[in-house]
């Protein structure tokens, strides 16, 4: 899922990372919303209430808006410039600095309350915190999968998916139709994942709070260890094989 690069990665590695981490997000989401009333996967709606109060003279309430932006923006950033790192140092596991960055933020705030964070800013600290690591997560995606994956936010997402199915009915004999259907598949499937963890993410909220978060940290770590899993039950048969073939 994160280790395939370029021509070595396939419908199915973009289907399983897509999956796991748009449940992620959804769950950040929905426990961003009913925590603190923030979006806190995205930043569309904070250049709108950025806008807002710099008209109204509220410089001071303008502030936390410009600093969302530029948090998620930071963790962007920060998992771009560690990839390129990895990639400069030819490491083949050029996710790991990023999702063990994001584990650590969900988990953090999901503790949040044992931390005893008590001042006026809590509610924007959190905030900070979760748009940085869904930075992390979305550069992340869409770094590993070239462009094809975005996991944090569905606006683009459905352009996308109304482009391609109304392409769909004119191109539907054609070569390409194959890898459109695909293509309109793992959107379907983004927005459904995502949906779930909206969902999921609510249901948890209600009953254990903003500790909802660490069900998404779970989800990141099973899908970290799977790909281990996978990789090194791949490379062992690989390895069988070429011990038997000699």
């Amino acid at each position: 899922m994160f280790r395939h690069q370029g021509k070595n990665r396939t419908f199915r590695h973009n289907l399983r990372l897509a999956s796991n981490l748009s449940l992620v997000a959804g769950i950040v989401n929905s426990v961003g919303v009913l925590a603190i009333s923030t979006l806190t996967t995205n930043v569309t709606g904070h250049f709108a209430y950025f806008a807002e109060e710099v008209i109204v003279g509220q410089y001071a309430k303008a502030i936390p808006y410009l600093l969302y932006i530029f948090f998620f923006f930071l963790g962007a950033f920060v998992s771009n410039f560690f990839i390129e790192i990895a990639a400069i140092n030819k490491k083949k596991y050029i996710h790991t600095a990023p999702m063990f960055l994001e584990l650590f933020l969900l988990v953090l705030v999901g503790f949040w309350n044992d931390w005893n964070f008590t001042d006026t800013g809590n509610a924007n600290q959190i905030a900070y915190l979760l748009l940085f690591s869904m930075g992390l997560q979305n550069a992340l995606v869409t770094k590993i999968s070239q462009s094809t994956v975005r996991t944090t936010h569905l606006t683009g997402l459905f352009t996308d998916l109304g482009i391609e199915t109304s392409q769909y009915f004119f191109y539907r004999n054609h070569p390409n139709a194959v890898k459109l259907k695909k293509n309109i598949f793992l959107k379907l499937s983004i927005v459904v994942f995502f949906f779930t963890g909206c969902i999921s993410g609510t249901l948890m909220f209600y009953q254990i709070g903003i500790k909802a978060l660490l069900a998404a940290a779970i989800l990141i770590t099973i899908a970290l260890t799977m790909d281990n899993l996978i990789f090194y039950y791949n490379f062992t048969r690989r390895k069988f094989r070429r011990k038997t073939n000699a």
